[in-house]
């Protein structure tokens, strides 16, 4: 089946929804784009881009403290998009949803918080082995603040967990797990429903970072009782400079507030402040609130297309460049995990990943290449970079062709 008829075959209509999205019709050196840098950040379909441009040109104000018109449109927009993002993940309430300005800065959040209420001189965390750097750094700031010890679960050279040692990781001294849903180096999806159960029967809260599993497929908060999620908006096809902090409300009741200032008041003299209640503690200053309505877009563009749907289209294709890419002479795979997102992270012999993707760029098709953040899973797997290929469920079968015929003269070029 040539790949055209093969991205026809399918019940997805992936040219229907290329539509929506306006970057992706443009060439490159003359070519046209190939776009697959979608974990380090997505496309924007042309409602985001007009929900945001509405936003700045009809309702521009600030929000919760003004009793104006169009102060009182920002603030019902604002606040729409949480209520959006708790169905979206099926939180309890919206009082569940902190906004930030990133994933990063709610880990940051997270550990600064969580550390004050929860961790003393010798406490023990827990992150895995193949943590990017915003859900490392923080918590070795915190255990150096405060003198706990961070634990790491090992992985595998499948790019795996081995989730048989978290057991032995565990002791009375551990007050959090915090692991990635979906890793942005190698596309391993974690058995994040078992650590949670692991870590329960041991009464340990646990974090997850979501930031590469909710783009690609469903997540429900209730059914994997976390009690903390955490993603990004631009990840997802939403503006940059927003993230979420989701929290069981029983936990973000008990824990300090991360900043002072604005919104997160409710009194203040000289002498003591009082903090507003949830969500609003946690959310000092003025917000970046046009990336929230473009956030609340998204999420309203996803739901027309529906996650599993998202989910199933992307399984094929993801499937599809694994089977290229193991046909590839002299291509390694970094990670063969059994249970994969849009993810191919690769070398190839006698290939510079940095040369890679600059060649295959000028055959127009965007990788990345690097260490994706992720310093110590390179280091576990010996090399300083890799090339990643990353995929949406804009992407078709036939830019999968396209990679790999990319590649195919860069190797020709380069040997």
């Amino acid at each position: 089946m040539n790949q055209l008829a093969k991205d026809l075959s399918t019940n997805f209509d992936v040219e229907r929804y290329r539509k929506d999205f306006p970057a992706l019709h443009q060439e490159v050196h003359y070519k046209p784009l190939v776009y697959l840098d979608n974990a380090a950040t997505s496309q924007k379909p042309q409602s985001v881009i007009d929900a945001i441009h509405t936003y700045y040109t009809q309702h521009n104000s600030n929000v919760h403290r003004g009793v104006h018109t169009l102060s009182g449109r920002a603030t019902d927009l604002y606040e729409a998009t949480r209520e959006k993002i708790a169905h979206h993940i099926n939180a309890n309430s919206s009082k569940e949803i902190i906004f930030t300005k990133g994933a990063t800065e709610a880990l940051n959040l997270l550990a600064f918080s969580f550390g004050e209420h929860a961790i003393n001189e010798g406490d023990e965390i827990i992150v895995s082995g193949m943590e990017h750097h915003s859900n490392l750094v923080p918590w070795q700031l915190l255990c150096e603040r405060k003198g706990a010890t961070l634990k790491i679960l090992p992985i595998t050279i499948k790019g795996e967990l081995e989730l048989s040692k978290l057991a032995e990781l565990i002791s009375s001294k551990t007050r959090l797990i915090s692991v990635v849903h979906t890793s942005n180096a190698l596309g391993t999806v974690n058995p994040v429903n078992e650590i949670i159960r692991i870590a329960h029967q041991h009464d340990i809260p646990v974090a997850i970072d979501g930031s590469q599993a909710l783009p690609h497929a469903a997540v429900d908060m209730q059914a994997l009782d976390a009690e903390f999620f955490i993603f990004t908006a631009h990840k997802m096809f939403g503006p940059t400079g927003v993230g979420v902090l989701y929290g069981k409300e029983d936990w973000l009741d008990r824990l300090p507030p991360y900043q002072g200032g604005g919104d997160m008041i409710r009194t203040v003299t000289y002498e003591k402040s009082e903090y507003s209640d949830l969500p609003y503690k946690f959310e000092a200053g003025t917000p970046n609130i046009a990336g929230v309505v473009g956030l609340g877009a998204t999420l309203d563009y996803l739901q027309t297309i529906g996650m599993h749907n998202i989910a199933s289209y992307e399984k094929q294709l993801v499937d599809y460049a694994v089977e290229q890419a193991l046909a590839f002479d002299g291509l390694t795979l970094i990670g063969q995990p059994a249970q994969r997102s849009g993810v191919l992270s690769f070398v190839i012999d006698g290939v510079h990943p940095h040369d890679i993707g600059t060649i295959v760029d000028f055959e127009g098709v965007a990788i990345r290449t690097g260490h994706h953040c992720a310093m110590p899973v390179m280091d576990f797997f010996g090399v300083p970079a890799t090339a990643r290929a990353s995929f949406a469920f804009y992407n078709t079968f036939s830019e999968v062709d396209a990679l790999f015929a990319a590649l195919e003269k860069t190797k020709a070029l380069l040997n």
